[in-house]
Protein backbone atom coordinates (compact mmCIF):
# COMPACT_ATOMS: atom_id res chain seq x y z
CA UNK A 1 0.00 0.00 0.00
CA UNK A 2 1.43 3.26 -1.05
CA UNK A 3 1.54 6.91 1.44
CA UNK A 4 1.89 10.14 1.52
CA UNK A 5 3.59 11.20 -1.68
CA UNK A 6 7.00 13.25 -1.19
CA UNK A 7 7.00 13.77 2.47
CA UNK A 8 9.98 11.30 2.47
CA UNK A 9 12.80 11.46 0.38
CA UNK A 10 16.62 9.96 0.08
CA UNK A 11 19.29 11.50 0.24
CA UNK A 12 22.74 10.70 -1.28
CA UNK A 13 26.36 11.25 -0.53
CA UNK A 14 29.33 9.74 -0.98
CA UNK A 15 32.67 9.70 0.98
CA UNK A 16 36.02 7.66 0.73
CA UNK A 17 36.99 5.71 3.90
CA UNK A 18 35.36 4.20 6.36
CA UNK A 19 35.82 6.35 8.91
CA UNK A 20 34.51 8.89 6.45
CA UNK A 21 31.09 6.20 6.56
CA UNK A 22 30.73 6.05 10.18
CA UNK A 23 31.07 9.89 10.99
CA UNK A 24 28.31 10.34 8.43
CA UNK A 25 25.91 7.81 9.95
CA UNK A 26 27.02 8.64 13.36
CA UNK A 27 26.05 12.07 13.05
CA UNK A 28 22.68 11.70 11.43
CA UNK A 29 21.28 9.00 13.25
CA UNK A 30 22.45 10.52 16.79
CA UNK A 31 20.68 13.23 15.93
CA UNK A 32 17.40 11.58 14.82
CA UNK A 33 17.57 13.15 11.18
CA UNK A 34 18.06 9.53 9.51
CA UNK A 35 15.95 6.59 9.79
CA UNK A 36 18.65 4.20 8.16
CA UNK A 37 21.71 5.13 6.25
CA UNK A 38 22.38 1.96 3.48
CA UNK A 39 26.17 1.85 2.60
CA UNK A 40 27.06 0.34 -1.09
CA UNK A 41 30.79 0.54 -1.98
CA UNK A 42 30.84 2.31 -5.95
CA UNK A 43 33.75 3.12 -8.41
CA UNK A 44 33.38 6.50 -9.23
CA UNK A 45 34.58 8.71 -12.38
CA UNK A 46 35.04 12.50 -12.47
CA UNK A 47 36.91 15.35 -13.53
CA UNK A 48 38.41 17.49 -10.74
CA UNK A 49 40.80 20.39 -10.95
CA UNK A 50 40.94 19.63 -15.12
CA UNK A 51 42.08 16.51 -14.31
CA UNK A 52 39.83 12.95 -15.11
CA UNK A 53 40.42 10.90 -11.75
CA UNK A 54 38.97 7.61 -11.06
CA UNK A 55 38.06 6.94 -7.03
CA UNK A 56 36.98 3.98 -4.94
CA UNK A 57 33.99 5.06 -2.70
CA UNK A 58 31.01 4.43 -0.27
CA UNK A 59 27.26 5.50 -1.53
CA UNK A 60 25.17 6.51 1.36
CA UNK A 61 21.75 6.49 1.00
CA UNK A 62 19.92 7.74 3.84
CA UNK A 63 16.08 7.84 4.69
CA UNK A 64 14.63 11.43 5.47
CA UNK A 65 11.64 12.97 6.09
CA UNK A 66 11.62 15.65 3.23
CA UNK A 67 10.98 18.61 5.48
CA UNK A 68 14.26 17.68 7.47
CA UNK A 69 16.69 18.27 4.14
CA UNK A 70 18.49 21.44 5.64
CA UNK A 71 18.98 19.99 8.77
CA UNK A 72 20.80 16.68 7.16
CA UNK A 73 22.99 18.44 4.57
CA UNK A 74 24.29 20.76 7.64
CA UNK A 75 24.84 17.78 9.46
CA UNK A 76 26.86 16.04 6.71
CA UNK A 77 28.82 19.23 5.91
CA UNK A 78 30.15 19.15 9.00
CA UNK A 79 31.54 16.12 9.22
CA UNK A 80 32.41 15.15 5.81
CA UNK A 81 35.89 15.22 4.37
CA UNK A 82 35.22 16.33 0.90
CA UNK A 83 35.93 19.80 0.05
CA UNK A 84 32.54 19.67 -2.45
CA UNK A 85 30.53 17.00 -1.07
CA UNK A 86 27.61 15.31 -2.87
CA UNK A 87 24.52 15.64 -1.08
CA UNK A 88 21.75 15.35 -3.54
CA UNK A 89 18.12 14.92 -2.21
CA UNK A 90 15.10 12.46 -4.39
CA UNK A 91 11.92 12.77 -3.04
CA UNK A 92 10.22 9.44 -2.75
CA UNK A 93 6.69 9.48 -5.15
CA UNK A 94 5.73 6.27 -3.25
CA UNK A 95 6.43 3.60 -0.83
CA UNK A 96 4.92 1.25 1.66
CA UNK A 97 2.91 2.58 4.49
CA UNK A 98 4.31 0.68 7.22
CA UNK A 99 8.12 1.53 6.33
CA UNK A 100 7.17 5.32 6.31
CA UNK A 101 5.58 5.38 9.20
CA UNK A 102 8.29 3.56 10.82
CA UNK A 103 10.80 6.26 9.13
CA UNK A 104 8.65 9.11 10.30
CA UNK A 105 8.33 7.59 13.97
CA UNK A 106 12.22 7.18 13.64
CA UNK A 107 13.39 10.62 13.01
CA UNK A 108 12.46 13.86 14.85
Amino acid sequence: MAARAREFSIVYTTVDSREGVERIIACVLDRKLAACVQVSEAQSHYVWDGERRRTQEFVLALKIKSADYADVAVAICEVHPYESPEIVRVEIAEGDARYLDWVRETTR
